[in-house]
């Protein structure tokens, strides 16, 4: 499999699927939110991305969930199994694309993540302890990288029953033994600009109605701070807490830095032992293509069986 990652506005998925025509891949969304179907604009769904050459590169796991449901990464998990041995067996080429670290690395990583039955004697016990009796178990037993396992009781009583779980239980093996990894970077300032000019026309294109229209659904506004930035801020103004413009400085502040914790959570992986090619997304798109291919064809035996 190739993954091809980076933060947010650098041109990830137009580069994964020009890669996709030239080498006959599917590509497999590693996005958290464009899960859900009706939310385009605030998660990004630029669509038209997989345009090439007059047709459409096959995508998988986008708009597979309904505004309202919850997404995890064991949910991920599990759909990007079925996907990937479905193109695989198709005799096709495998592209991961995205920017949730999160889901990246479970699976290139390997995480285990088994479908864990419910344990009504522990979970009884849990309710008796604390919020912070709890969060600190659940540190012990693994890094808390997913902060809603923090914010609500009932997902935190369930990691700790799942990592419980796991300690008898032996892991499964790694899923993907050969991936090569392809990382898009631009510099800070730059990416700055792309960010607060993609938001400017996002927001032009409707963005806020599309919020309203998620409420008009019955979407309680807690549910909507779940899904990221874009819908935790909009969805303030349209309540009345802040103004347009204080909303608008307010989102570009947030986006601008968690593209940064992105960058830090791809430069995390390296440090434990992925390695990422690193391509200048300052470059024209057809030159950033030709050294991606010109990587790929060198390293053939990190991806290509």
């Amino acid at each position: 499999m190739i993954t091809i990652l980076g933060p947010t506005a650098v041109g990830k998925t137009r580069i994964s699927a020009l890669i996709a025509a030239l080498i006959d891949a599917e590509i497999i969304s590693a996005d958290s939110r464009q899960v859900f179907s009706g939310m385009d604009l605030g998660t990004g769904k630029d669509l038209h991305d997989y345009f090439v050459d007059g047709r459409f590169i096959p995508y998988h796991l986008i708009d597979i969930r309904q505004p309202g449901e919850e997404y995890s990464v064991w949910d991920f998990s599990l759909d990007f199994k079925k996907a990937y041995h479905e193109i695989r067996n198709r005799g096709r080429q495998v592209i991961l694309c995205g920017g949730t670290g999160l889901y990246i690395e479970a699976v290139i990583g390997g995480y285990y993540m088994p479908e864990v039955p419910e344990n009504k004697y522990l979970r009884n016990i849990l309710e008796n302890e604390s919020t912070e009796n709890l969060i600190t178990q659940l540190a012990s037993m693994r890094s808390l990288h997913n902060t809603t396992d923090i914010t609500d009781r009932v997902r935190l009583i369930r990691a700790i029953e799942i990592e419980t779980w796991k300690l008898s239980h032996p892991q499964e093996e790694t899923l993907i033994p050969l991936n090569f990894i392809l990382g898009i970077t631009l510099p800070r300032e730059e990416l700055r600009n792309r960010i607060t000019q993609r938001l400017h026309k996002r927001l032009e294109q409707g963005m806020i109605e599309e919020v309203e229209q998620l409420v008009k659904l019955g979407i309680k506004p807690e549910k909507l701070d779940f899904y990221g930035l874009e819908y935790r801020f909009i969805s303030r103004y349209l309540q009345g807490q802040m103004s347009k413009n204080e909303m608008i400085k307010s989102l570009n502040t947030a986006i601008h830095q968690f593209a940064k914790r992105q960058m830090t959570w791809f430069k995390r992986m390296e440090r434990k032992g992925f390695r990422i090619h690193w391509l200048d997304g300052m470059q024209a798109t057809e030159d950033i293509v030709n050294e991606a291919m010109q990587l790929l064809y060198s390293h053939q035996d990190e991806w290509k069986e």
